[in-house]
């Protein structure tokens, strides 16, 4: 593609905008990016970026300063390593092209830093993005991600020389979260063109009669589309409301297992209730302790999956894989080696299962898994023993 199809001129009240559409992983990009900030000396330079992203550009030791503990607690396990294995995807496509992933943003920021230009940061918290993608699934639109993205980790190497040259000219993230994004509309809303409206917004925000602004080319026509419209930002800001049927559900399925048990005692008496009980106990113990063991959980920690998931099912507040995942940190505690070498770790899939970090994070989302599993395998038998008293 030429720079020209790559350039965008967009006005506002008598000011110049130039929108430059990147592909993340070009080195083409990133070297036409610091050519039209040098010529065209902006008084701003917009980026895709937000703080939090820009500082982990800057700032190489951030995993070094996760608290994985505090990850576990706050029940963000699930949607770290996802963000892990989008990172994941990103830089073993940066690999197979010889440079580093979101070149053309460091570069953009390098550039105008050198011509004196503002940089304005552009994009939406990268955590903010995540958290309302998070809040807007359910358990099941979860798992068919995760899935997705980590069948995305497998393509990476099967990938042509061909499809290599066809992803130098497009924006491969988006490209990614375009397929997500057409199985699971929700996704699609958020990541994506949530993010156009944002964008297109902050862009016009940004001080100066003249103004470059750089951004992943798949959000090109999305920007341009919202341009003429206003965004109220702090409606993209702030997390959407948890629906009533999901605290139904989550509170709803204990309460019904409860009331079956003291049922099955009434009416069936010992023995139909121990036959209940030991149903669900095996059933959520034991497919609990197999997600752990599936994630290469410490014994311990496999031990601990299974005693907790019979309880932590009919507890709202606390999910077994919260419980394995501090067994686990606490068991195999994560060094500082394992830190350093995450971003590196990441680039495979093995990568997840050796670094104690993912592996932390694995074990969460698989005892959770497993547990969840369990109390939907579990409930029929429970209603087998009800039937024959």
């Amino acid at each position: 593609m030429t720079d020209e199809a790559n350039l965008h001129r967009l006005e506002q009240d008598g000011r110049t905008i130039t929108l430059i559409g990147t592909a993340h992983v070009s080195q083409e990009s990133a070297d036409l990016v610091r050519r039209v900030i040098e010529t065209e000396q902006p008084d701003t330079v917009c980026v895709e970026l937000c703080a939090s992203r820009l500082q982990s550009i800057r700032q190489k030791s951030r995993w070094q300063e996760m608290d994985i503990i505090k990850v576990v607690k706050e029940k963000k396990a699930f949607l770290l390593l996802s963000n892990l294995i989008l990172a994941s995807f990103q830089k073993r496509i940066a690999d197979r092209m010889d440079i580093k992933p979101g070149q053309e943003m460091i570069t953009a920021v390098e550039a105008a830093e050198a011509a004196g230009a503002e940089v304005w940061l552009a994009d939406r918290d990268i955590r903010i993005t995540l958290s309302r993608t998070w809040r807007s699934m359910g358990l099941w639109d979860k798992l068919k991600l995760l899935y997705q993205l980590l069948l995305s980790l497998g393509e990476v190497d099967d990938l042509s020389p061909e499809d290599i040259e066809r992803m130098k000219q497009e924006d491969v993230l988006n490209s990614l979260l375009e397929e997500v994004g057409s199985a699971q509309p929700v996704v699609r809303k958020i990541l994506i063109d949530e993010r156009d409206r944002y964008l297109a917004q902050k862009i016009k925000d940004a001080p100066g009669d003249h103004v470059v602004a750089v951004v992943g080319a798949g959000h090109v026509p999305g920007i341009k589309r919202y341009w003429s419209s206003d965004t109220d930002l702090s409606a993209l800001e702030g997390m959407p409301p948890k629906s009533r049927l999901t605290g139904l559900f989550k509170w709803g399925i204990p309460a019904v297992i409860l009331a079956l048990f003291v049922y099955g005692f009434y009416a069936g008496g010992s023995k139909a209730g121990s036959d209940m009980l030991l149903f669900w106990v095996a059933a959520n113990g034991l497919l609990a302790g197999i997600g752990a063991l599936v994630a290469w959980g410490h014994p311990l920690t496999v031990l601990s999956s299974v005693l907790s998931a019979p309880l932590t099912s009919l507890n709202p507040m606390i999910a077994a894989g919260w419980v394995s995942g501090l067994v686990e940190t606490f068991s195999r505690k994560p060094k500082v080696r394992d830190f350093e070498t995450l971003q590196d770790d990441i680039r495979s899939v093995k990568g997840f299962w050796t670094n104690k970090v993912t592996r932390i994070l694995l074990v969460v989302v698989f005892t959770n898994l497993g547990s969840s599993i369990g109390t939907f395998v579990a409930f029929p038998m429970i209603v087998r023993v009800l039937q024959g008293i």
